[in-house]
């Protein structure tokens, strides 16, 4: 206890993890925790910080406190919390105190820190909260979710993500491949694995800022349509196929995929919208897209997904943060789904460790425009990006999350496919 009869907050910190912390741990009331030597750090600066730490524990409450300021890294960017995390997951055990211990370590720490305080303004709605106001993945609620995360800046994507505006996992065909040329490597094998030729059509659904779209457009003379729930993405697009003059190939709508009536596409790319559907909507979800395509087309599904197939959560802070009602599942439910709507899966091809890079390279833009990134969107949203890319990427580092590509056909009725006996891209 201190002078004041109150609990060091370093003190508490100590009782919390088994075998102490590998990074050090400093507070505003003076105290801490860890060794004194260690060249990364956490600053607690706040009361309303420790608030946050303890109505919140776990990674709900520390993204709250590093989001607000009232918990700072020492010895890393406050964009690059790769390195605190990485040692923190590797050599950190926390301890869940009985009742009785986390009674007195409340009263310790001060019982009035159990208020919890407002959320940072960058927090979305619980679940419970958004299911009061709409059901899971109807259409207004995808929109509103879509909104939450997407429009935020364009020009904040432009400064993060590159040149290319993709926000999907991109293919580095070599260790020394730049984020562009990986981005550009990614977009060819999907129109590869789709087979595209001159004069046919592609539906692209989850498009994004249009770079699909463009890329078959440009390089491959296809007639190709976009859908995207983000009217601020549809906007960019729209003004980038007009830049290109693309304008007689490509296009781009500020559409809901579900709201797709057009039919006869010789081929559909879905990458990156998995995620947000929700898995009880995959059976909908794969017969519409079967529906979109002529008999003999194609469908290449790219998608986050889990390195097994049991119903899980997104945890609080990618819930609350990045993609509320993201939901991801192992490729062998997609598969399943893909099939029992009709199709016939010819490739699955897992390529987790490129998005590890790509994570890596989207942090690199972070760090290098930070400044710009800051007075675009404020210091908190910027704090919410690194964490993001930080988290995911050592989650794809260590399979904690995969990233699958499924190729389908729709068949003929009499079981031609048009596929080739062996992968020709």
């Amino acid at each position: 206890m201190s002078t004041a009869g109150r609990m060091a907050i370093g003190d508490a910190m100590d009782r919390l993890v088994r075998g102490g912390l590998p990074v050090r741990f400093t507070a505003y009331d003076g105290s801490s925790a860890g060794p004194p030597d260690a060249e990364i750090g956490i600053h607690l600066r706040t009361e309303r910080g420790l608030s946050y730490l303890m109505t919140a524990p776990g990674d709900l409450g520390l993204a709250r406190a590093y989001v607000s300021g009232d918990l700072d890294l020492v010895g890393v960017h406050p964009g690059d919390p790769y390195p605190l995390m990485s040692l923190l997951k590797d050599h950190t055990n926390f301890r869940v105190p009985a009742p009785a211990e986390a009674l007195r370590l409340a009263r310790g720490l001060g019982l009035s820190h159990l208020r919890p305080p407002a959320p940072p303004p960058q927090e979305h709605l619980p679940r419970w909260r958004r299911a009061v106001e709409g059901l899971r993945h109807s259409m207004t609620r995808d929109a509103e979710a879509i909104h939450h995360h997407y429009d935020v800046s364009n020009r904040f994507y432009e400064l993060v993500l590159g040149p290319s505006m993709a926000y999907t996992c991109a293919l580095y065909e070599t260790p020394e491949a730049t984020l562009e040329e990986a981005q550009f490597a990614k977009f060819d094998l999907v129109a590869r694995k789709l087979g595209l030729r001159p004069g046919q059509k592609l539906l692209d659904v989850g498009c994004g800022w249009g770079t699909m779209v463009r890329h078959a457009a440009r390089e491959y003379g296809v007639k190709a349509l976009g859908v995207t729930l983000s009217l601020e993405q549809a906007q960019w697009a729209k003004e980038a196929i007009d830049r290109e003059g693309l304008g007689d190939l490509a296009e781009v709508r500020h559409l809901d995929y579900r709201d797709v009536v057009e039919t006869d596409f010789d081929a559909v790319s879905s990458i990156g919208l998995t995620e947000h559907i929700g898995v009880r909507n995959y059976p909908s979800y794969f017969s519409h897209l079967r529906d979109r395509l002529k008999p003999g087309g194609r469908l290449l599904n790219h998608c986050i997904t889990r390195p097994h197939n049991r119903r899980t959560e997104t945890g609080a802070f990618i819930d609350r943060y990045v993609f509320p009602d993201g939901e991801l599942i192992g490729s062998g439910t997609i598969i399943t789904a893909a099939q029992d709507a009709g199709l016939e899966v010819q490739h699955n091809e897992n390529i987790r460790l490129h998005y590890a890079s790509t994570l890596r390279d989207w942090n690199r833009n972070l760090l290098a425009s930070w400044d710009e990134c800051v007075a675009e969107v404020g210091e908190g949203t910027a704090r919410v990006w690194g964490l993001y890319i930080a988290g995911s990427r050592i989650g794809f580092e260590r399979d904690e999350i995969e990233l699958h590509h499924v190729l389908a056909t729709r068949n003929h009725e009499d079981g031609r496919s048009e596929f080739p006996m062996r992968p020709d891209w």
